[in-house]
């Protein structure tokens, strides 16, 4: 089965599912990547924060695939921020993830407490997109304020904005907002395991009654069911699992598809709850250096 793929705003096209390792841990991260390209994925999601890059790389090395039928993202984070240091960064994440150039390559977060050094880093993107050493950037994590500060001031319109996106946290307001500049709105967390990794925040999503109902009637899973409601209305999603038979399932979506009435009911299960961290706290003494440098 082959995904469909979306156009960034710069003609660039990428698969709509991607597969996301945010906390898979190195030593799990080569069979899981391996995995999910075996299954059929074509875009992998990773960051230097995450620790995982070499593995990734050695993963994309093994599967035989070839380099261009691969959409490979990465993110710089907040401590390689500023011109130099994120040109710098490029280096070490392309060098880690075995590749000469990078589809997507995004800031991993807004630092409002250093605005300078945010631009520096976009800035240096824009270098590497000029120089065709990156296909495609973005940012992650920027809300309206911080998207709106950034278009002010840069010459290339974002790609993407990847953030917390599901059912009970639906950032409809910056959808809008992304959309409205040609930015690809992508879903980390797209079928709310933030919501079930963290409990006492107001359920889970895969619990929830509506998701369950619509799953039964299409004979498919709460999270098949979130992640086909991503992708008919227009966004990337990059779901997680460490599980090869989750692996399968969550790509398994695109032979069902849920009816506008559907679609309404689950826009309607919105909570307007933050589970993640509150992108605009984020600084440089609290996040620390969390990358490893080699």
């Amino acid at each position: 089965m082959s995904v469909p793929t979306l156009t960034l705003n710069n003609g660039v096209e990428i698969p709509a599912l991607g597969f996301g390792v945010f906390q898979t841990p190195p030593d799990e991260t080569v069979a899981a990547v391996e995995e999910a390209l075996r299954v059929g994925y074509r875009h992998i999601d990773t960051a230097a924060a995450y620790g995982n890059e070499r593995e990734v790389g050695q993963a994309i090395r093994s599967s035989g695939i070839p380099r261009a039928e691969l959409f490979v993202e990465t993110k710089v984070w907040i401590s390689d921020y500023g011109y130099d240091e994120t040109l710098h960064a490029f280096e070490k994440s392309a060098g880690k993830l075995g590749v000469d150039q990078l589809d997507l390559f995004i800031l991993h977060q807004p630092l409002p407490t250093a605005w300078d050094r945010t631009l520096g880093a976009y800035r240096a993107l824009e270098r590497l997109y000029a120089d065709g050493r990156v296909r495609a950037i973005g940012v992650s994590n920027f809300m309206p304020e911080h998207l709106t500060q950034l278009l002010d001031a840069v010459d290339v319109v974002p790609a993407v904005n990847q953030i917390e996106l599901h059912p009970y946290f639906q950032q409809k307001e910056l959808l809008a907002l992304d959309a409205s500049h040609g930015i690809l709105s992508q879903a980390w967390s797209p079928i709310g395991g933030i919501t079930f990794y963290y409990e006492g925040q107001g359920g889970s999503t895969l619990d929830d009654p509506t998701i369950g109902a619509i799953a039964a009637r299409h004979g498919k899973t709460p999270a098949q069911v979130m992640l086909r409601w991503h992708t008919q209305e227009g966004r990337s999603a990059i779901p997680k699992s460490v599980k090869p038979h989750r692996i399968a399932e969550n790509f398994d979506v695109f032979d069902v598809e849920l009816s506008a009435e559907e679609l309404a009911q689950i826009d309607g299960l919105d909570q307007g709850v933050r589970r993640g961290p509150e992108p605009a706290s984020l600084t440089l003494e609290t996040a620390g250096r969390i990358i490893p440098e080699a």
